[in-house]
């Protein structure tokens, strides 16, 4: 087991505030309309994540948010990026079709070229089930992501494409149940019980070692966190990640998103990766 400390490594990301985030609608299991949000918290919450990650070095681009669209602020659903190439969203709900053009626009806006970006012909939530390590694409569905997505992604950006079934309604999307610790090591922590037998099993034959993560950690959306090798960002209420993060060299930061938990999402879903 690893007990130095890693090296981190300087990331891109992009995030959208939460200037009209509500919970007007249920499209997963954790949305709850009769619950109200403190919009101010949540952007006080948000805010607090984004000036982490720029105190660690990292930049942050801003996506400007849009009225119509309150789960803007869930970046990660937007797109994905690999080797500089995007492929865009297409969103399997209505109440968030909107935010694919919204995302695709801002990154031909900001110097990417059309041959580089992808309107994807199948349903695909970006980073929500899309992860990326040195040696696959690890690609989440049942829930959200068609499975023909996961051969569009491949083509696209060739490199391999390992599709993974999620079974639990909590965890919609891979990144509710599964993270990347390491990227370049292909290191991650998972919740087994999140997938079927099968991915179960491919997950434990592709990572033998991965840390592997309580059903209280789970629920506490633990997994929907972001590593940049080193640190690892996650939600604060899942404790019992930390003290098996630090013994292998990472340095959790808890982070407080309980106002954006009510609409199913936390650290990762906040935050979309724009890997060069």
């Amino acid at each position: 087991m690893r007990t130095t400390p890693r090296a981190s490594s300087p990331r891109r990301y992009l995030m959208c505030p939460p200037t009209h985030f509500t919970v007007t609608y249920s499209i997963n299991p954790w949305m709850d309309p009769t619950k109200p949000v403190d919009l101010p918290l949540a952007l006080a919450q948000w805010e607090d994540l984004r000036d982490r990650y720029r105190a660690l070095g990292h930049r942050v681009e801003l996506l400007v948010p849009d009225p119509a669209l309150p789960d803007m602020v869930f970046a990660a659903n937007g797109a994905t990026v690999v080797d500089g190439r995007v492929l865009g969203a297409k969103f399997a709900h209505a109440e968030r079709a909107a935010e694919a053009a919204a995302h695709l626009a801002w990154f031909r806006r900001n110097g990417w070229a059309d041959d580089a970006v992808r309107v994807p012909e199948h349903v695909n939530e970006g980073e929500g089930d899309f992860a990326v390590t040195a040696s696959w694409i690890l690609a989440g569905r049942g829930f959200r992501s068609s499975p023909l997505s996961h051969d569009e992604a491949q083509e696209f950006f060739g490199r391999p494409v390992i599709g993974l079934e999620l079974v639990d309604p909590r965890y919609y999307h891979l990144d509710t149940a599964l993270c990347v610790l390491d990227d370049a090591r292909d290191e991650v922590m998972y919740f087994p019980d999140a997938f079927s037998p099968g991915s179960r099993a491919v997950l434990a034959r592709l990572f033998p070692d991965a840390l592997i993560a309580t059903e209280a950690d789970a629920a506490a959306l633990g997994l929907n966190a972001v590593s940049d090798g080193r640190n690892v960002l996650l939600p604060q209420a899942a404790v019992g990640l930390f003290a098996p993060l630090r013994e292998r060299g990472f340095e959790p930061i808890g982070m407080d998103l309980g106002e954006l938990l009510k609409g199913g999402g936390s650290v990762k879903c906040c935050t979309q990766e724009l890997r060069p």
